[in-house]
């Protein structure tokens, strides 16, 4: 994990004068977007469309074949239907631009892209309903099935040893540990961690190997309302996380972050789960191993969160968002254990199978 991103600091006529150098476009309207890391700006040129000019920071800016991955996955993903953005190309005919400019902390270099603006709100802002659960599963599944697809010189880029957000990695948690000392939540995290060893691992040959987004969260995931008074899915975001991981990862991550928005979180995986397989089926093995998988990722939520805010406390806000929802349910999950967890999940999903 990089202890520190250098984060751009571009004024505003400097990135009127990124996009009419590099991609011929004049914006009419710009004003700055959210973004933790990184610096996004929402662009309408007077030339027609809508466009977010992406300003990787200097660390992330280091790795542009991996940026340019991601960049050709999110592309492979709208050619497939589903809702990723794509990059504009630049005035050369390139995805993306490394520009070295002093932003504020000396002359450094910077990864620009042009992508196309997506609209929609978070689905962190809507009510989780069971139809959009389903639908969150299901896309989640798509999105796998399609990325596992693509073809590209570099996608062996993606095979991250080390990565620390990778669901294969849950044993590099011991080494960020210590931040739960004096935490009585240290030794149910130590205990999953133990577990994974002995009751994950061995069972990763019968795993189905596939690309992951890597992510697929909250915050990742945009919504607009639908013909039928609900809400139907309008964007991918965020393809940072993308590795070569397995499909069960995947499930496992986008169980975790739906339970972290629902008021009862137990009942969330069995409709994400019957989305899923609406797509993809789990064999035994993924079946077997779909409790502690979530289970992990909470604890690698809580541990790395932890850790961040000991590098970065001015961001603590930001970076325990998600773990401060997190810490209760995995609480709640350990204390109920894997048989009923299971039970709640596998029979809600059973349901969808018996209504077709």
């Amino acid at each position: 994990m990089s202890e520190k991103h250098t984060k751009p600091n571009f004024s505003q006529p400097q990135v009127v004068e990124l996009v009419q150098r590099l991609f011929n476009l004049t914006p009419s309207k710009i004003h700055s977007l959210p973004s933790y890391s990184d610096q996004n700006f929402y662009v309408a040129p007077v030339e027609g469309g809508e466009y977010v000019l992406k300003i990787m920071n200097s660390e992330d800016s280091k790795y542009p074949t991996l940026i340019e991955m991601q960049t050709c996955a999110m592309s492979f993903l709208h050619q497939n239907g589903l809702p990723a953005q794509t990059a504009q190309l630049t005035t050369s005919g390139q995805l993306m631009s490394l520009e070295e400019i002093d932003s504020g902390h000396g002359c450094q270099t910077y990864l620009v892209r042009l992508l196309t603006y997506l609209h929609g709100s978070t689905i962190s802002k809507v009510s989780l309903t069971p139809h959009l659960l389903y639908e969150m599963g299901k896309t989640a599944a798509r999105m796998d099935k399609v990325l596992q697809q693509l073809e590209h010189p570099h996608l062996s880029i993606l095979q991250r040893e080390k990565f620390i957000w990778s669901l294969s990695n849950i044993p590099l948690l011991e080494q960020y540990i210590k931040v739960l000392d004096g935490d009585p939540l240290q030794e149910v995290v130590k205990s999953v961690i133990h577990q994974y060893k002995t009751s994950v691992a061995p069972k990763y040959s019968h795993f189905r190997e596939c690309i992951n987004h890597g992510d697929f969260n909250d915050l990742n995931v945009l919504v607009q309302p639908d013909e039928s008074d609900g809400y139907r899915i309008s964007g991918i975001l965020d393809f940072g996380d993308m590795n070569t991981g397995y499909y069960i990862h995947e499930l496992a991550i986008t169980i975790m972050y739906m339970m972290t928005r629902h008021p009862e979180p137990i009942e969330v995986g069995g409709h994400v789960l019957a989305g899923w397989e609406s797509v993809l089926p789990l064999n035994e093995a993924e079946k077997e191993c779909l409790f502690m998988l979530v289970l992990s990722r909470f604890c690698q939520s809580l541990v790395l969160a932890r850790y961040s805010v000991t590098i970065h406390p001015e961001n603590e806000e930001y970076l325990m968002i998600t773990s401060r929802t997190g810490i209760h349910i995995l609480s709640q999950m350990w204390e109920l254990g894997k048989e009923q967890v299971e039970k709640v999940w596998f029979q809600s999903a059973a349901q969808y199978s018996d209504k077709k």
